[in-house]
């Protein structure tokens, strides 16, 4: 637990309404020794989630020398597991404002 010293009476500058049609979409690799925390990234909410994946994690994740490719990619949206349709919005997909979505293995 976080103990405040003082009173938190200013709003957040991440809120999502100061990114209009976009969100923050943290992207953690579990099981990597490359990476030690999530990357974020801010996206359209209606931008596709293989777009997502295609545009944004893969150019990411693949900068480590321990990914393959060549696996099947797994996923957990916040702690459950996860398995997006490719076709579908990252907001039909479920995603919201400063989720973290994990990619598993590979």
């Amino acid at each position: 637990m976080i103990k405040s010293l003082g009173t938190y009476d200013f709003p957040s500058r991440s809120r999502q309404e100061l990114y209009g049609d976009d969100i923050l979409v943290h992207v953690l690799r579990s099981d990597s020794m490359f990476f030690c925390s999530a990357a974020t990234f801010r996206a359209p909410k209606a931008m596709k989630w293989s777009e997502f994946v295609d545009a944004m994690v893969l150019p990411y994740v693949t900068s480590d020398p321990d990914f393959d490719a060549s696996k099947p990619l797994s996923w957990k949206l916040v702690d459950d597991d996860f398995t997006p349709d490719p076709d579908a919005s990252l907001e039909d997909n479920g995603i919201k404002h400063k989720n973290c979505v994990t990619l598993i293995g590979a």
